[in-house]
């Protein structure tokens, strides 16, 4: 098994990713870098470290996944690599595409696997939007929308979450998310055009965006704000036979929090009022009917973390399409 050191303890050290280390047959938690008291019979035997040096003196440590706040990845997962380290880096992977090459260009020196903690490309929805395109029933793809929208007027009340810092604010948090599935669903755009705003009373950071990646044929549109009280579909997918739309978020984050592990029953199922409808033309049959949804499962991206360790597998998920994306992120700010 593959020592991990894990730095932060927050919403994704502690909830999104402390629970696949703990259950993996892959990795062994060991050390934690934390404030936090660490609950011992959720987690029993993992150590607390003091520092960052601390995980990187450590030999017995191989993985070093990074939670830290944002603006500190960068410096963190360069300082990781030197020390010869693998590294399971939080999104945004940098504030800048210059930064992630560089960081990618040491890894392959250090011969180190750098990965980089998309979870989402293994949401309930993502993963059946996925099948849906992939199945042809929907015919050639013509416009994709997605949203990723919450409703939280309230300021976060971790100060560096509001700060107009590099790497923060909407179109790096929630934003990294669809542009990285856009990707991964039809690789490279020709081109985006865009906005991102503020919407929030006496915000500091970027809140909303509207994006619009074009394919050529095909456009997509991603939308996110964090003042939608009242969410519409998650995805709207249309093509030259038929349509498809999907409401409802994958759960997984909920039942993280709420103590629901991974390896208990029902977890990342989504209800089923949540399921998708299709609208579509079959052999000149029309039809029209639900999709069920694949349960969520973000244990698939620490499987192949790991293969691509051990095994020395080609990965899932791709820096260079990190790449693509903090490209088209910096693109947009710029504007």
């Amino acid at each position: 098994m593959l020592n991990v050191g894990l730095v932060g303890f927050g919403l994704s050290g502690r909830y999104l990713q402390a629970p696949f280390f703990q259950i993996s047959s892959y990795f062994n938690l060991k050390s934690i870098i934390t404030s936090q008291p660490i609950p011992q019979e959720l987690f029993p035997g993992v150590g607390k470290a003091s520092d960052f040096q601390e995980l990187l003196d450590d030999t017995t440590i191989e993985v070093v996944s990074i939670c830290s706040p944002s603006n500190t990845h960068y410096d963190y997962a360069k300082k990781a690599l030197n020390a010869g380290k693998h590294v399971l880096l939080e999104k945004p992977m940098t504030a800048t595409a210059a930064e992630a090459k560089e960081l990618l260009d040491l890894a392959k020196a250090k011969n180190k696997v750098l990965y980089v903690f998309h979870n989402r490309r293994f949401d309930s929805d993502l993963m059946t939007v996925k099948r849906v395109i992939e199945s042809g029933m929907l015919g050639e793809i013509l416009s994709f929308e997605a949203h990723f929208d919450r409703y939280k007027p309230i300021l976060n009340p971790k100060k560096w979450k509001e700060a107009a810092t590099p790497a923060n604010g909407i179109l790096y948090d929630l934003g990294a998310h669809l542009i990285d599935q856009s990707i991964y669903l039809f690789g490279k755009p020709q081109s985006v055009t865009g906005e991102v705003f503020t919407q929030r009373e006496n915000s500091e950071i970027d809140d909303a965006f509207d994006l619009r990646l074009d394919y050529g044929k095909l456009k997509v549109t991603l939308k996110s704000s964090l003042m939608v009280k009242d969410q519409g579909p998650k995805y709207v997918i249309n093509g030259t036979i038929g349509s498809f739309t999907k409401y409802g978020m994958d759960v997984q984050e909920d039942h993280l929090v709420s103590g629901y592990w991974p390896h208990m029953s029902g977890f990342g199922v989504e209800p089923k009022a949540n399921n998708g409808t299709v609208k579509t033309n079959l052999a000149g049959l029309e039809m029209e009917g639900k999709i069920e949804t694949f349960a969520g499962n973000w244990g698939y991206l620490f499987e192949d973390f790991a293969s691509v360790i051990i095994n020395g597998t080609e990965p899932i998920i791709k820096i260079e399409q990190v790449i693509d994306q903090l490209e088209i992120i910096e693109s947009i700010k710029a504007k």
